[in-house]
C-alpha cells in the first residue's frame, strides 16, 4: 500500500475510534469495513488522551466558579455526556449478568437486555462515587484526569488479545473490533501509553509502574473471572474493564 494511502487509512481508523468511543461527530469520510474497525482499536488510548485534555480544561474552568469537588462532579457529568456513558453501560450490564445469571446462556441473555437491574445499579452508583472521591483525593487532579482515560482504554485491548469472544456476532456492535485483533497494534497502543506515562513522570515519578500495574491488574483479575464465568469476553465486559482499570489507577494516584 502506498504511503499516502496508508496514512489516509490510519486517519480514517483514528476518526472511527472517536466515533466508536464518543458522541463526537466524525468529521471525515469513512470507508467503513470490518478491517478498518478492527484497526481503529489502536487509537483507543489516543482518544482517551484527547478526552483527558478536555476534562483537564473543563476542570480548570469549573474550578474558577466552584469548589474542587463540585468541579470534579461536573467533569464526570461532562464525561458521561461526551462518551454516552458507553463504558459505564457495559459495567452495569456485566455486573447484572454475572450477578444474576447461573448459566452461560442466562448471563449472555441478561447482558443483552437493555434494562438495568439492582446489581448493575449498585455497581454503577458506587463506581461513580468512588471515581469522584479518588479524583478529589488525588495529589495532582489534572494529572489524574489526563492520564487515566488514556491508560484505561488500553486494558480492553489486552483482553481482546488474550481471550476469545463469546457472544452472538450478529447482535454485538463490538464484534468488528474484536474479530482478528492484531497483537502488533496492541504493542503500538501500549507503547503510546508508556510514552505518555514517561512524559508525565516529571510530575509523578511512580506514574509508569502505577499505569502498568493498573492495566495488568485489571486485565488479569477481570479477565480471569470472565474466563471462568463466560469462557471469554463480550463487548459489555470490555466497557467494564475500562472503568475498573481507571479506578485502580486513580487509587494509585
Amino acid at each position: 500500500m502506498p504511503l499516502w494511502s496508508r496514512v489516509a487509512h490510519e486517519w480514517q481508523a483514528f476518526w472511527l475510534a472517536i466515533g466508536f468511543l464518543t458522541r463526537i461527530p466524525m468529521l471525515v469520510r469513512i470507508d467503513y469495513s470490518q478491517r478498518l474497525m478492527n484497526q481503529s482499536s489502536t487509537y483507543f488510548p489516543l482518544v482517551g488522551l484527547l478526552l483527558g485534555l478536555v476534562y483537564c480544561a473543563a476542570y480548570f474552568l469549573f474550578s474558577l466558579i466552584a469548589s474542587p469537588v463540585v468541579a470534579i462532579i461536573l467533569v464526570v457529568i461532562l464525561h458521561l455526556f461526551i462518551t454516552g456513558a458507553f463504558h459505564e453501560d457495559g459495567l452495569a450490564d456485566s455486573v447484572d449478568a454475572l450477578g444474576g445469571g447461573y448459566t452461560l446462556e442466562k448471563r449472555l441473555a441478561i447482558m443483552k437486555d437493555s434494562r438495568i437491574g439492582t446489581y448493575g445499579t449498585v455497581a454503577l452508583v458506587m463506581a461513580l462515587l468512588l471515581k469522584v472521591a479518588l479524583l478529589a483525593d488525588a495529589e495532582l487532579i489534572w494529572l489524574a484526569l489526563l492520564v487515566s482515560p488514556a491508560a484505561s482504554r488500553l486494558t480492553p485491548l489486552v483482553l481482546m488479545a488474550c481471550l476469545p469472544y463469546v457472544t452472538d456476532p450478529d447482535k454485538s456492535k463490538s464484534k468488528p473490533v474484536a474479530d482478528g485483533f492484531s497483537r502488533s497494534r496492541l504493542l503500538a497502543a501500549a507503547g503510546f501509553v508508556l510514552l505518555l506515562a514517561a512524559g508525565l513522570s516529571l510530575w509523578q515519578p511512580l506514574l509508569i509502574p502505577a499505569t502498568v500495574t493498573a492495566v495488568l491488574l485489571a486485565a488479569l483479575l477481570w479477565g480471569g473471572y470472565l474466563r471462568s464465568q463466560l469462557g471469554g469476553y463480550t463487548g459489555d465486559t470490555l466497557g467494564a474493564v475500562v472503568v475498573f482499570s481507571e479506578l485502580v489507577l486513580l487509587l494509585f494516584l
